[in-house]
């Protein structure tokens, strides 16, 4: 090595010292440590963490989101946090599949509107795997239903969506009910019994409970012998139960159940265990545009707005505010594995009730 080049290395190695010497003392610096790496919304911590995202969020204006919930429910929880906070909510609305499209659709173009989504399991798992979502810390999480958190996801559960059977009252007698699945094969439900026509997430998780050889036999068997009425729509489903043209039907939503209980119907829920659940979730946006807004809002449907969910019918996932019966014995869906096998599920399902004799 030349003097020379000696010479030059001495002085980048000593121009390179003072440098990084330069930068640890500023950046002990509280001031230039918030210019360099400004504080992220979506991890405040500390006693005054409401009252800066109250501060951020007034001062970026609204928030937008994405929901699957049904309107006039998720209104009613904008109505609330906009009075408490004087922040906007822009909400679209559509289906799970619906935002899922929307969500990714215009993250490939270069569009990033979103603040918030809120929707299906299944959809907010398939956005999350896009790299959409980014994960956030709130008080509010120890206050959820344990097993309804996907550990490692960065969403959280804001509503709980549970299926029950349901009968009508004036056609079945509380005695004579069927307490067992297996109970469902009894030739005393021929013609009785109806399904909703997508439910195969259903029949995987009652597959298994069982053990899936004896769960898919099963199925086959009441199909089989009873025969099963198969109609679109878990709404559709509940009305016609409350109506008598179903007198029993297998899936419904429990959600869908109460309110038409409280207007007088003949309809009581029929919950054989296990009962099985899967959730609705609400993830922060990876380009969220209004990140103080967005966290704020999440922290508000994660507590408050779980009260005014409800309050109309739907199930929380906040444990201060669920309203399940006691000795429901709840099971949670395996969501990833469904998605992973949901192909398999499909054609199985559909084949079983396609090929039942008329």
């Amino acid at each position: 090595m030349s003097g020379l080049e000696f010479s030059v290395i001495q002085r980048i190695e000593r121009r390179s010292f003072l440098q990084a010497g330069m930068a640890a003392g500023l950046a002990i610096l509280p001031g230039f440590a918030r210019a360099q790496a400004p504080a992220d919304p979506a991890h405040f911590t500390g006693p005054d963490r409401t009252a800066r995202l109250i501060t951020g969020a007034r001062k970026e204006g609204f928030l937008n989101l994405y929901s699957s919930a049904i309107t006039e429910h998720m209104n009613a929880v904008i109505a609330a946090f906009e009075k408490k906070y004087g922040v906007k909510v822009r909400l679209w609305r559509g289906g799970s599949e619906d935002i899922l499209q929307r969500t990714v659709t215009e993250a490939r173009g270069g569009r990033f509107d979103v603040d918030v989504v809120e929707t299906a399991s299944t959809q907010i798992i398939a956005i999350d795997r896009e790299k959409l979502l980014q994960a956030y810390q709130t008080p509010v999480a120890a206050d959820l239903m344990r097993e309804s958190v996907i550990a490692g996801a960065p969403w959280l559960p804001s509503r709980l969506i549970v299926f029950t059977g349901a009968y009508n009252t004036n056609l079945v007698k509380k005695a004579d009910l069927p307490r067992r699945y297996e109970d469902l094969a009894n030739p005393k439900w021929k013609g009785k019994l109806g399904i909703e026509a997508d439910d195969n997430n259903w029949l995987m998780a009652v597959a298994g409970a069982l053990g899936e050889d004896k769960g898919v036999a099963l199925f086959r068997d009441i199909v089989a012998r009873n025969g099963i009425s198969v109609r679109k729509g878990h709404t559709l489903m509940a009305n016609l139960v409350a109506s008598g043209e179903v007198p029993i039907a297998l899936t419904i939503y429990y959600h869908e159940v109460e309110p038409l209980k409280r207007a007088g119907a003949p309809i009581e829920e029929l919950n054989i265990a296990p009962v099985f659940a899967f959730t609705a979730g609400a993830g922060l946006a990876r380009r969220a545009s209004h990140p103080h807004a967005a966290v704020l809002f999440l922290d508000f449907l994660l507590s408050d707005g779980q009260k005014v969910l409800a309050d109309h019918d739907n199930v929380p996932t906040n444990l201060k505010f669920q309203r399940l019966p006691k000795d429901l014995q709840l099971s949670f869906l395996d969501v990833p594995r469904y998605m992973a096998e949901s192909a398999k599920w499909t054609k199985l399902y559909k084949d079983i009730l396609l090929n039942q004799k008329r």
